[in-house]
């Protein structure tokens, strides 16, 4: 695991709720794809269901990341791009099965009119940093 500092409330900025404002680590940069609610398979898993999608694209990450040595812990940004924001309540309670709230991520949500087909209602990436 890399050695990160994060900063939840930087001099002259609110504080964050649900995200931290700034992660800085050194070592080597993971990015890892924007990952979609789809099993080993390629099936979509949860049509409809944005908790069953959020936790099946949080399972996704962790393979991803289990793949280049790194865990949620090394995860220094996330960035989750929703059909509909009321979506976020679902991607937080999956994001929150994984990493610890005094771990938060820095972060960004973005709403977007479509994702790559209409069955998905939400698209999240990652970038972490491990240890050189």
């Amino acid at each position: 695991m890399a050695e990160l500092t994060r900063i939840t409330a930087p001099d002259g900025v609110a504080p964050a709720a649900a995200y931290t404002h700034v992660v800085m680590g050194s070592g080597r940069f993971v990015a890892i794809s924007g990952q979609l609610a789809l099993d080993e398979d390629g099936k979509l898993v949860g049509e409809d269901d944005p908790a069953a999608q959020a936790r099946q694209i949080f399972e996704n990450l962790r393979r991803c990341l289990a793949s280049a040595g790194a865990t949620f812990a090394d995860v220094v940004k996330l960035t989750f791009f929703v059909t509909d924001m009321a979506h976020m309540p679902a991607i937080r309670a999956a994001r929150d099965t994984h990493i610890p709230p005094t771990h938060l991520p820095a972060a960004s949500a973005v709403q977007v009119t479509a994702l790559v087909s209409p069955e998905f209602l939400m698209e999240i990436e990652a970038y972490a940093v491990l240890p050189e």
